[in-house]
């Protein structure tokens, strides 16, 4: 494991450097997301960062808000925009979170960042991915994504807690790229993305009666 101030600040470096580089691309994709969105190119949540502590992360809006009759949002899948569907495809909707990096709310790699409600599900060993910054990409990332299952997912952030190198990072680092290239692991089966971690829990304890 390297010393946090370390990787906070190649962190920062590589941040900076990625959005200096990037920027072209990443205008052109808010051009064409705010055309596609109805003026809403981006998307803001709240989630849960180091020791479980609340921040806003900022990713490229993949899905338009159309609702139903009833004023209730369509499934996932119907409101998922051509444009939207090939930047997910491509990961460029996860680009601003280097931001939420500078911020020093997220690293570059670290555990995906997941939703607030999921805290109180978590066990005592798989609360220990939050004992580190989240990432934009990480080794659950780049060892099936969305298409592995909650339980292995959690396994694997958790090890790459215990495990944390700068070597390790590098590697994730090449992994993802390959992946981004590849398209591997964007969807699970049957599924625009997943299912939630709260459909899992509550599926489990179904299944144990």
């Amino acid at each position: 494991m390297y010393p946090y101030p370390i990787k906070y600040i190649l962190d920062f470096i590589v941040a900076a450097f990625a959005l200096l580089i990037l920027s072209p691309i990443l205008i052109f994709v808010i051009i064409w997301l705010y055309i596609s969105n109805d003026g809403k190119p981006f998307f803001y949540q709240l989630r849960p960062g180091k020791n479980g502590r609340i921040f806003k992360i900022i990713k490229f809006k993949t899905m338009n808000d159309r609702r139903d009759g009833n004023d209730h949002l369509l499934p996932d899948s119907d409101r998922l925009t051509n444009a939207g569907r090939f930047i997910r495809k491509t990961s460029l909707d996860e680009l601003p979170q280097l931001c939420n990096v500078l911020m020093g709310e997220m690293s570059i790699v670290g555990p995906r960042p997941l939703l607030p409600e999921y805290l109180p599900l978590y066990s005592e060993f798989q609360k220990r991915r939050h004992e580190v910054r989240p990432g934009i990409t990480g080794w659950a990332q780049v060892n099936g994504r969305n298409s592995i299952s909650w339980e292995k997912k959690f396994e694997l952030d958790v090890w790459y807690v215990l495990n944390m190198t700068l070597w390790l990072d590098l590697k994730i680092l090449f992994y993802t790229v390959k992946k981004i290239i590849t398209r591997e692991g964007i969807s699970a089966v049957g599924h625009t993305t997943m299912p939630t971690f709260i459909e899992f829990v509550q599926n489990k304890k179904k299944q144990n009666g």
